[in-house]
């Protein structure tokens, strides 16, 4: 119910002809011109309400409204909009079985100060909780392909994924367009709509400590992620041309044409742009449990780069010298010289892409981190939430288990 306040309880008699009333309330302020303030969530004297809550309001005819939030000590608890502005976010998750108090503040189109608050009550610490763990640790330095990858423990079904998706905030320096797609209903992949620019600065605010995400499950935690691009370095390879080289570019020149020879007759290479996801200065090929007997073979390998999960690398093959750049003869895998992989294993990073084209065999969804052989009209449709073009200038484990290396 709305109030006038008047000074010592005398009624409206006491106040002076030329000051503007204020109307305020429990949840809702309206001025005589129009304007109205209201708080939409949580509702006034809730209970019960996720720590991952946000303050969602609405306005009408008010400039500029401002909200805080305070706990049961009076204390403000830091916060800021959403990038989207749909809701005031807390800095973290509110803490469990706590009060808080929300005001909404601003001035209507006459002046006149508005204001709407609502006290509620957060919930207890549930037991079922979801876990959003990043692959990269904080500091690391990734290639210009590396997607961001966040893996959850358990599946959220599509009705609640645009909530999960949006409380990943993604700020980059210098700012660069981008979107998150549901690799898997339990992963999720950032990237930018094109290549990152060398040298960038990638910072991810995981918000998602007390969120709601179905079947009585809840974000386990915040979370941050700070990374960096290292220089820009990608290889290209033309299975049709002669000599066959691997065209490596860096920082926009090229750098080195490397002799390379692919997948034989009948083992083709895969086409399409996949990045470095391992790398090994020495391992062992081991395929003696092929069910074919002419495939079975057992290597020591040096300088190994995979590419795909199916058994793909770039690595050194001396015994195939005098084929690289003239025909194909590997199992699938890149062969070059010892030289040549030693050289490109101190030049790559994880997620430095690699696109081959020309061969008998498409690169296959998900056969690695595959972000980029996607076209960015077919990526955005990963995303939960509707694409809209806008860089992120403001906040805005992986994969299946490792195949058969080919050589």
């Amino acid at each position: 119910m709305l109030g006038v306040a008047a000074a010592g309880g005398s009624g409206l008699t006491g106040c002076t002809a030329d000051e503007a009333p204020r109307w305020s309330g429990p949840d809702a302020s309206r001025a005589p011109s129009g304007s109205s303030l209201s708080i939409t969530a949580p509702a006034a004297d809730a209970i019960d309400v996720p720590a991952g809550t946000e303050i969602t309001f609405t306005a009408s005819g008010v400039a500029a409204p401002e909200v805080t939030l305070k706990d049961s000590s009076g204390r403000s608890v830091p916060g800021a909009m959403h990038p989207d502005g749909a809701g005031w976010l807390p800095e973290k998750a509110l803490e469990f079985g706590q009060r808080y108090t929300a005001t909404v503040t601003g001035a209507g189109d006459d002046g006149a100060a508005l204001t709407a608050t609502a006290a509620f009550t957060t919930m207890q610490k549930p037991d079922k909780v979801v876990s959003f763990v990043s692959f990269l640790p904080d500091d690391a330095v990734v290639g210009v392909g590396m997607p961001l990858i966040f893996r959850l423990s358990r599946a959220i079904e599509k009705e609640h994924r645009a909530a999960a998706q949006r409380r990943l905030l993604v700020r980059t320096e210098p700012a660069q367009e981008g979107i998150w797609t549901w690799y898997s209903d339990t992963e999720l992949h950032w990237r930018p709509r094109e290549y990152w620019q060398a040298e960038s600065k990638i910072f991810v605010d995981v918000r998602v400590g007390g969120l709601p995400l179905g079947g009585g499950f809840f974000g386990k935690r915040d979370s941050t992620l700070q990374c960096s691009i290292g220089p820009s370095l990608t290889m290209t390879i033309d299975d049709a041309a002669s000599p066959k080289v691997m065209k490596v570019v860096k920082d926009g020149a090229v750098v080195r044409r490397i002799p390379v020879s692919l997948g034989r007759p009948g083992m083709p290479s895969s086409s399409g742009t996949a990045v470095v996801i391992e790398k090994l200065a020495k391992t062992v090929f081991d395929t003696m449990d092929n069910p074919n007997p002419a495939n079975r073979y057992r290597l020591d390998i040096e300088y190994a780069q995979r590419t795909t999960w199916g058994g793909e690398f770039i690595h050194a093959a001396p015994w195939s010298v005098q084929d690289q750049g003239k025909r194909n003869v590997s199992h699938g895998c890149v062969n070059v010289s010892v030289a040549d992989a030693k050289w490109l294993f101190q030049n790559t990073l994880i997620g430095s892409p690699l696109t081959i084209k020309g061969t008998g065999r498409r690169l296959q969804r998900g056969n690695g981190w595959t972000d980029f052989d996607m076209p960015w009209d077919e990526y955005v449709k990963g995303s939960a939430i509707p694409y809209r073009p806008r860089p992120s200038a403001a906040p805005s484990g992986v994969g299946p288990s490792a195949g058969t290396p080919a050589s």
